[in-house]
C-alpha cells in the first residue's frame, strides 16, 4: 500500500486521504483490467497490442499514423502488428475514401468475432461488477464518465 503521508500537489495543497485512496483504488483497477486484457488477449492467441488495435478497428477503420497515435508507439511498431492481424485474416489493408493514396487498416468479419469475443470473456468486467447492484453500475459508469470529461 502507498504511504498515507500527503504531499503537495501543483497548486500547493495537500490531497486529503480520501482522495489518495481514491488514487491508489484507480491504480489498483487500472492494473487488473490491464492484466485481465493481456490475459484474455493470450487466450485468443493475441499480444495485448494486437488485441487493442483490432479493439481499436473494430470502431473504424484508421490509418496507421493514427493507430500509432492511438497505441502511443511508433508507425513502424503498428505495421508490424498489422501485418501480422493480417496474415491471420483479422484485419485488412484498404484504400482511404477520403484520400486513395492512404491506406486503412480495418477489422475483418473474423476479426469483429475475436474481438467481441475477447471483451465477454474479460473476468475484470464480470466478476467484481456483477457484484455491484445495477444502480451502482450506473452510478458508477456516470462518474467515470464525468471523470473523463
Amino acid at each position: 500500500m502507498a504511504s498515507t503521508t500527503p504531499t503537495p500537489d501543483m497548486t500547493g495543497t495537500r490531497p486529503d486521504q480520501l482522495t489518495l485512496d481514491v488514487v491508489e483504488l484507480i491504480g489498483e483497477v487500472v492494473a487488473r483490467f490491464h492484466e485481465d486484457y493481456e490475459s484474455a488477449a493470450a487466450e485468443h492467441a493475441l499480444t495485448g497490442a494486437q488485441a487493442r488495435l483490432l479493439s481499436l478497428l473494430c470502431l473504424e477503420p484508421l490509418p496507421m499514423r493514427r493507430l500509432a497515435q492511438q497505441l502511443k508507439c511508433e508507425p513502424s511498431n503498428v505495421t508490424g502488428i498489422v501485418d501480422r492481424l493480417e496474415a491471420r485474416g483479422l484485419v485488412e489493408r484498404q484504400p482511404n475514401p477520403a484520400d486513395r493514396r492512404v491506406k486503412v487498416a480495418a477489422a475483418t468479419a473474423a476479426g469483429r468475432q475475436v474481438a467481441r469475443s475477447l471483451r465477454e470473456s474479460l473476468r475484470f468486467a464480470r466478476e467484481p461488477l456483477a457484484g455491484l447492484s445495477e444502480e451502482e453500475r450506473v452510478a458508477l459508469r456516470d462518474t467515470l464518465r464525468r471523470m473523463l470529461a
